[in-house]
């Protein structure tokens, strides 16, 4: 029954279809003719009515010829010329296409609706020296929540339990548990997997994690890639012209065949109309662009557009940010080099008490390597951008840098000899160079097989941008097998690197994740951030953001890209080609109202199954035709009725 009350029009207009024929054809008595009549009439209006109104709605807009029309126009046609089973047949199987397509976009956009699904709407906060359950924005930032074992997070916040294992395979992709220690930040939708943990709210609501992510994955499915967008308008200007052939198909033939028949050239004008319904070919299109934006964001890879998706494919450099980027930017003091007699755990200190207002992860590596000790109070602080820190401690004026800060403050530089860290950083006092501290850095264990399937993809130049040192970067772009490597450089220095290369004629990607790499990530064609250790502005502002921190993901948003236009012109061409096969035999006569239903409905069915292999070959989400009429339970980006190619678009 449930079948029945969804698809009603499919399912009487095929009863009384049914009953028609046997009138028609089986059922022998006086007046049958008035009552097999009668039955196509019911049963077509089931099916054609919902279809005319469309029509009239698009009229309203403004939009006189549309696929609604067209087939209005060629089953009226088809009931003048006394083919009632066929005009019925051709509005009942356009309307079992209608609900295929409808079925078919929720289910491309079901991963968006699971994301939707993941964001939990009660929270528990402490309140008075009570727990209180409340929807999560009513919560204010740094207020303290509690999370039970087995339940999602409602909120970004600082874990303030000793430590804690979470499950954000609905967030990245990755279904390795993330364990968080005291202090670091927890994601909203995460799932709280071994004991009750307590959270102080650092986002509201709207600006949690996952909220940006709903909204990025969203506005991504209105976004068209230029495929799409000139299908719209390909719709647009080709449908006028099918109906004025079709009027010319039917009139034009009286100037040059001796025997014209209207009623045969109509027939044929007909079987035109149906055929070149664009309804398949349209919807398939973004269908395929939906299941690519949905396969990325199963697997931790957020798309802000499907024309980035293109944009993906085409991308033949790419510029690489270093510390957290293709490093994991958790660094370690590696050893202290002493200068001029002074003591190491002096120069530790010194360093550590202008570090500790700095978010810097080398900042962090220091001050965990004070181990306890008390460090002394610094004041004045100034953060000099792309050199280091300027500080006061008792009299003494504190630089802790790298080299150009110590060399622009006119101090002499003693050297360390031949150790290769990943960062040195440099402290003076008073003018003078007081120690070196080596800070090294771990590459991420699958960034160098990422750069070798990005070759093998097509990305001819990988070009490493950093703000350390030359000699460090060269040593991790040697390490990673990158063509150039550029170190020193500010976050202008990277800019111009990229603007400059933008002069080129092939489409150029940055790839970062800091504050400092937010321009960049804005000006290059692809801008790429890494989600998980980003800043905020750097996701804010890319095109695409990988949720996990994993180089290897990059590759794996190429693929999919690549995968995604094979099948959206696979559909382009199948399409088109059987159309226009259908419609030179109808203009001949070889073609009955049967061929051109499957040029029209087949087609479409044909293109939807296709274009859903995106979702099916990189998800865990398998296609199944069942699935096409099968009811969703929660739907709140598609309707439950039928939606027209136009309607989608």
């Amino acid at each position: 029954m449930e079948f029945v009350k969804k698809y009603y029009e499919v399912f009487w207009s095929a009863v009384f279809l049914i009953a028609a024929l046997a009138v028609q054809h089986w059922i022998t008595f006086q007046g049958n003719e008035y009552v097999f009549l009668l039955f196509y009439l019911i049963s077509y209006l089931f099916v054609g009515g919902p279809v005319w109104i469309k029509a009239f709605k698009s009229f309203q807009k403004g939009t006189i010829f549309s696929e609604f029309l067209l087939m209005g126009i060629a089953t009226v046609g088809a009931f003048i010329l006394g083919e009632y089973a066929e005009g019925v047949a051709v509005m009942l199987f356009y309307m079992i296409g209608e609900y295929a397509q409808g079925s078919a976009v929720r289910k491309a956009r079901h991963s968006i609706e699971s994301l939707i699904n993941q964001q939990p709407d009660v929270a528990r906060v402490e309140r008075n020296g009570e727990t209180e359950e409340v929807h999560p924005s009513e919560v204010e930032t740094g207020e303290i929540i509690q999370v039970k074992s087995g339940s999602k997070v409602p909120l970004d916040g600082e874990l303030l339990t000793d430590r804690a294992s979470f499950n954000t395979a609905a967030l990245t992709g990755e279904s390795k548990p993330m364990t968080r220690i005291a202090g670091e930040e927890v994601w909203a939708g995460s799932v709280n997997e071994l004991v009750p943990v307590r959270i102080k709210v650092t986002k509201g609501y709207e600006d949690s994690r996952l909220s940006d992510i709903l909204n990025m994955v969203q506005e991504a499915s209105q976004r068209k890639a230029p495929t799409q967008r000139f299908m719209t308008r390909f719709a647009k200007v080709y449908t006028p012209i099918v109906v004025w052939l079709a009027v010319a198909l039917t009139f034009f033939p009286w100037l040059f065949v001796e025997q014209y028949i209207f009623e045969d050239w109509f027939y044929r004008a007909l079987i035109f109309l149906v055929v070149s319904c664009p309804c398949g070919l349209v919807i398939s299109i973004p269908l395929g662009y939906f299941g690519g934006i949905g396969a990325a964001s199963q697997n931790g890879i957020l798309l802000k557009g499907s024309d980035y998706l293109d944009q993906l494919r085409k991308m033949k450099t790419l510029f690489l940010d270093k510390t957290g980027t293709m490093t994991e930017g958790v660094f370690e003091v590696q050893k202290i080099h002493p200068a001029n007699g002074h003591e190491t755990s002096n120069i530790l200190k010194l360093a550590a008490s202008l570090e500790q207002h700095s978010s810097h992860p080398v900042a962090k590596a220091i001050l965990q390597n004070t181990k306890g000790q008390e460090i002394p109070e610094a004041r004045n602080i100034q953060e000099i951008p792309g050199r280091g820190l300027k500080g006061t401690i008792g009299q003494g004026e504190i630089l802790v840098g790298n080299r150009k800060l110590l060399e622009e403050n006119e101090v002499s530089v003693s050297e360390i000899g031949n150790e290769k860290p990943s960062a040195c950083v440099y402290v003076a006092k008073d003018g003078i160079h007081i120690g070196t501290i080596l800070i090294s850095d771990r590459i991420k264990a699958d960034a160098k097989q990422a750069l070798e399937e990005l070759r093998n993809l097509g990305v001819r130049k990988l070009i490493m941008l950093s703000g350390d040192n030359q000699e460090t970067t060269d040593a991790i772009a040697k390490k990673l097998g990158i063509d150039q490597a550029f170190g020193g450089l500010l976050p202008d220095g990277k800019y111009e690197k990229v603007k400059d290369a933008l002069d080129s004629d092939h489409v150029v990607g940055f790839v970062g994740d800091g504050l400092n790499d937010a321009p960049v990530i804005t000006l290059a064609d692809v801008g790429i951030a890494m989600g998980g250790i980003g800043s905020d502005a750097a996701i804010e502002t890319a095109d695409v953001v990988i949720q996990t921190d994993q180089p290897s993901k990059i590759p794996q948003a190429i693929h999919i890209a690549k995968f995604t236009h094979k099948v959206v012109w696979q559909n382009i061409g199948f399409a088109l080609g059987i159309k226009v096969l259908v419609m030179a035999l109808a203009t001949v006569g070889l073609a009955t109202m049967w061929e051109a239903i499957f040029a029209d409905v087949g087609v479409a069915l044909i293109a939807i199954a296709n274009a859903i292999r995106v979702q099916r070959k990189f998800s865990n989400d398998p296609f199944t035709f069942r699935s096409f009429f099968e009811t969703e339970k929660s739907n709140t980006l598609a309707n439950s009725k039928p939606e027209s190619c136009c309607e989608v678009c």
